[in-house]
């Protein structure tokens, strides 16, 4: 078992027309979670226009409390409660940085994760610094970079480097191998 937080990463089709029950129930299961220990945060990716896929994150401590939640009573009632929301889901755990970008054989070479990380924090720190610089100045460096860092990492964690990834998706899964002919791109398995 690993010491390391696990990302639990759902993706789930739901029609169009049962998307706010979808909602009331995801809401639910976010609540349910965050009574159990090692509930580190969740969250929720709707899909874009042209497309009926959720993606869902939830993340905990390590493997043993995810373990915890998932095989709780309170969750298989949860999921009893959504049957017919969503087709049949497909699941992926992860750990570390490598629960942003995909399965092994499916994740982008380390500087396109560099990229999409780099893109997600430095508009936010960015902001952060130009909402928050003010108050901060006048601290010590090393607490002024506590307090940032504090802030920062859950926000990445949970909304902007997972929103990163999403909307980069595309550019992050697209081998080099690309004809330019065609305009079809080669998938590395």
């Amino acid at each position: 078992m690993s010491a390391d937080p696990v990302t639990l990463m759902v993706a789930r089709r739901v029609p169009r027309e049962r998307y706010h029950d979808f909602m009331a129930w995801l809401r639910e299961g976010e609540q349910l979670a965050a009574d159990f220990p090692g509930y580190l945060g969740s969250g929720v990716l709707a899909p874009p226009p042209d497309d009926d896929e959720f993606q869902m994150i939830f993340r905990f401590a390590d493997e043993p409390t995810m373990a915890a939640w998932e095989h709780s009573a309170s969750r298989r009632a949860w999921l009893e409660r959504g049957a017919g929301l969503f087709e049949q889901p497909h699941e992926h755990r992860a750990l570390g940085l490598d629960a942003w970008f995909g399965k092994a054989e499916q994740r982008p070479p380390r500087w396109k994760q560099s990229v999409a990380i780099w893109l997600a924090f430095f508009p936010v720190s960015l902001a952060f610094n130009l909402l928050f610089g003010g108050w901060l100045g006048d601290l010590p460096l090393a607490l002024r970079i506590f307090l940032s860092t504090l802030a920062l990492t859950p926000l990445m964690t949970y909304w902007f480097i997972p929103l990163s990834t999403h909307l980069l998706a595309p550019w992050l899964q697209r081998n080099p191998a690309t004809t330019a002919r065609t305009g079809t791109v080669a998938h590395s398995r």
